[in-house]
């Protein structure tokens, strides 16, 4: 196997993102404004069960593989908290 740094450019650039065993994910949430004036949550890394998000709106949402979606929701700032206490403040995407 070859050490880390003999991989080029290149190659680097295209690693990649799946986490290694053993290795706790990053959760992240975002927000985006869909074509209706309403807005579509959804973050990734979280641990299964469900998770909570309050803010502009507040409810609960089932987690399968580690993200959960949610749509048709007033406002674009939220906080979303799993069972294990993870804790996420969404980022607002705009286009």
């Amino acid at each position: 196997m070859a050490p880390a740094l003999a991989v080029g450019p290149a190659v680097a650039a295209h690693a990649s993102t799946t986490v290694a065993p053993g290795v706790v994910a990053v959760a992240t949430c975002k927000v985006e404004a869909d074509s209706s004036g309403k807005y579509h949550l959804w973050g990734e890394g979280f641990p299964s069960g469900t998770v909570t998000y309050t803010g502009s709106a507040s409810g609960t949402v089932p987690v399968k593989a580690g993200r959960f979606d949610v749509g048709g929701l007033s406002g674009s700032k939220y906080v979303v908290k799993a069972a294990d206490g993870t804790t996420v403040n969404c980022t607002v995407i705009s286009h």
